[in-house]
């Protein structure tokens, strides 16, 4: 399950929502990721753009590693601004053993992190200013992909 929302994420109410649809499934481990803005640089807060159609398709290709494995992942993200100390990323995998739990959010993290078609801004001053020094190019990208 992928779900996108405006402004910062909620995580007691999402983590709280994944746990009770999960509850009863019989898995051994839940594992969660929250990431939340820190203060960097000057920052106000974090604004993110992202790219659905892309992002679903890669979100995708994950249910269906973690279905092989006979596990579950579930991820949430922000679209817009997220100030200093919010949460605008949370995913969780459930898994009926803890390793496969434990491996596969640290492979869906790092891939998400190299991967995933969003693109994030610094909240300076009221105003939105691209972060290329913290951005990664997505794979396959091209041009739209490169560093200046």
């Amino acid at each position: 399950m992928l779900s996108l929302y405006d402004g910062a994420l909620d995580v007691p109410v999402i983590l709280k929502n994944w746990y009770e649809e999960e509850a009863t499934n019989n898995y051994g481990a839940y594992i969660p990721f929250v990431g939340t803005v820190r203060s960097e640089d000057g920052i106000d807060g974090l604004s993110f753009d992202i790219y659905e159609p892309i992002l679903n398709s890669w979100f995708s290709s994950w249910q269906e590693k973690a279905k092989a494995k006979g596990a579950v992942i579930k991820m949430a993200h922000s679209r817009g601004d997220v100030m200093l100390h919010e949460s605008s990323y949370i995913a969780s995998v459930f898994s009926p053993k803890r390793r496969v739990a434990l491996e596969f959010i640290d492979e869906f993290v790092e891939d998400f992190k190299a991967s995933a078609p969003i693109w994030k801004y610094d909240l300076l001053n009221g105003k939105r200013v691209y972060a290329l020094d913290r951005s990664t190019a997505i794979k396959g990208s091209g041009i739209l992909g490169e560093k200046k």
